[in-house]
């Protein structure tokens, strides 16, 4: 399941040209991060996963500038990878058109892992919090070059 964020766009966020700053778009993935595990997290136990994460990795594909408008922007979230210590999140900021159509500005994927900073070290997915991500999970296609569970390859 897709989570939904509406990111209010801001003044400060665009370049000189009227388009959202490249670095901004990084800002508009951690709030609708926080926004899926913390505002609306579908139980509780999932609260650091929001706040107690490292990002490991950003991929970020930019497909068409997003320019200064007064209507939010339309972020989706999801889960697409769970590992022992370590999960993927995926994200899609896109404007909605008549007839269903999707105008998709960017698309992005974040590895993270939770980390007890006072500790400073990463730790292991919680078993309560296993479900709060398996339930926006919508798994990758395998990739031909990854081993497939139960068989070859």
């Amino acid at each position: 399941m897709r989570h939904v964020y509406y990111c209010p766009l801001r003044w400060a966020d665009m370049d000189s040209l009227g388009h959202v700053n490249n670095v901004t778009y990084v800002d508009y993935l951690q709030e609708a991060r926080v926004d899926m595990l913390s505002v609306h997290a579908p139980a509780p136990g999932g609260e650091e996963l929001a706040e107690g994460v490292v990002v490991v990795r950003h991929e970020v594909e930019f497909l068409r500038p997003l320019v200064f408008r007064l209507e939010p922007v339309r972020i989706e979230t999801w889960v697409s990878r769970i590992r022992a210590a370590s999960f993927t999140m995926r994200y899609e900021i896109l404007d909605e058109l008549d007839g269903g159509e999707h105008r998709v500005y960017t698309r992005a994927a974040t590895v993270l892992t939770p980390f007890v900073f006072t500790a400073g070290r990463p730790r292991r997915i919680r078993p309560e919090e296993r479900p709060i991500l398996e339930r926006f999970l919508e798994p990758d296609e395998p990739q031909p070059d990854e081993p497939q569970p139960g068989g070859a390859g």
